[in-house]
């Protein structure tokens, strides 16, 4: 089916092209960073994880996002999602191939990656993280894959795929609490010292997963034939909101217990992300806007009738994403490295390598899932023609 993904609109083209441009710049950039090493990001001593790490991390929750699609179409065999879970699966494809990338941008020498599985660790988290998202990612390549074949020939998927589907399920909550493992397995890092931290990750990835996916779906229903479905973008929309909630909900659970039991190395983390500290106050006004964008998101998809207004729900979508990641992007890392251990303000800003290369990244993601939704709206809309004449 690739073959479909050769023919294309000439802005499909030029978008496509664009995406090459970037991922080329960002190219150039990681051959610099190859050359002088992790000298040239904005990290430090004592702030050894950065932007790269963030961005793996909030990917690593739209990768999961993807089972509030699977678990009730094929779980609960709710119809309206049928049109749709093949797009989530394909988004977490995506989104997974970043997460690997950042993963490979963040080391000093990328082949040291292979240790994860040429000499495996079970007591290391970054061995069965690493494995749980390798898996994941093949699982929903083989299920998006082999259902969207049957359905380009108009025969039921094979039988194994069940079996599939249903291990994909538990991985999705397993890729994005490993990962949450990896960091409240530090005891030296207060902020990420909290059994809640797994909960809060999940309950943020049922947020921004459905939210992107929303506004993917909004975007294909306005620019192409194939309508995902108003009732299921509405579904997700109340997922978001009650993930979004929960969320929220969590990261009062954190400040309630921090300051109540008023141990500093504790307060102090988040003192620096919504107060300042020692004079020192970068990240507050992030902390801030990310904290006004997922209450505003929240309040307008938690109303139905702001809900069911197409403008609002983008509007809402594009609140919750950027609020979430800023959140535990941005404000996650910084707020476990700052202050350190020895109660240090090392702060910590993202170089210009650090974004491009990113950029790169992010450019070749798009670029997968382009590709795919290509292939995907091109058998939908065949199928669809074809009943409908």
């Amino acid at each position: 089916m690739l073959e479909l993904a050769l023919n294309g609109s000439k802005r499909y083209w030029i978008w496509m092209g664009c995406l090459l441009a970037v991922m080329g710049v960002g190219a150039v950039f990681y051959a610099d960073q190859l050359i002088n090493g992790l000298m040239v990001t904005g990290q430090s001593r004592d702030v050894s994880w950065g932007f790269y790490t963030a961005q793996m991390t909030y990917f690593v929750g739209v990768a999961a996002g993807g089972v509030m699609l699977v678990l009730p179409y094929y779980i609960h065999s709710y119809k309206d999602f049928g049109r749709i879970t093949i797009l989530g699966e394909f988004l977490a494809v995506a989104a997974i191939v970043m997460c690997f990338l950042f993963l490979l941008i963040h080391l000093g020498k990328p082949m040291r990656a292979l240790n994860v599985f040429l000499h495996p660790t079970p007591w290391s988290m970054l061995f069965w993280d690493g494995n749980v998202l390798f898996i994941y990612m093949v699982l929903n390549i083989i299920i998006g894959w082999t259902v969207l074949d049957a359905e380009r020939n108009g025969i039921k998927p094979p039988w194994w795929t069940k079996p599939l589907i249903l291990v994909s399920i538990p991985m999705a909550f397993s890729i994005h609490t490993v990962t949450a493992f990896i960091y409240c397995g530090l005891p030296g890092r207060g902020f990420w010292l909290t059994a809640v931290l797994a909960p809060r990750f999940l309950a943020s990835a049922f947020a921004s997963g459905p939210a992107l996916l929303i506004l993917l779906a909004m975007f294909i229903r306005r620019t192409t034939r194939f309508d995902p479905g108003w009732q299921a973008i509405q579904t997700l929309g109340v997922i978001a909101a009650y993930g979004l909630l929960a969320n929220l909900f969590f990261l009062g659970c954190e400040v309630f217990v921090a300051f109540y039991s008023g141990i500093p190395s504790h307060m102090d983390h988040l003192r620096y992300l919504y107060a300042g500290l020692h004079g020192k106050s970068a990240m507050v006004p992030f902390m801030w806007t990310s904290l006004a964008a997922m209450v505003a998101g929240l309040t307008l998809l938690i109303i139905p009738r702001t809900r069911r207004n197409s403008r609002l729900l983008v509007i809402a979508c594009v609140l919750v994403f950027a609020g979430t990641w800023i959140d535990k992007g941005l404000g996650m890392i910084a707020g476990g490295f700052i202050p350190s251990p020895l109660h240090q303000v090392t702060e910590y800003f993202p170089s210009l390598h650090e974004l491009v290369i990113s950029a790169g990244v992010a450019a070749l993601g798009l670029f997968i899932l382009t590709i795919l939704y290509k292939i995907t709206l091109v058998v939908k809309i065949t199928n669809q023609t074809g009943r409908t004449g």
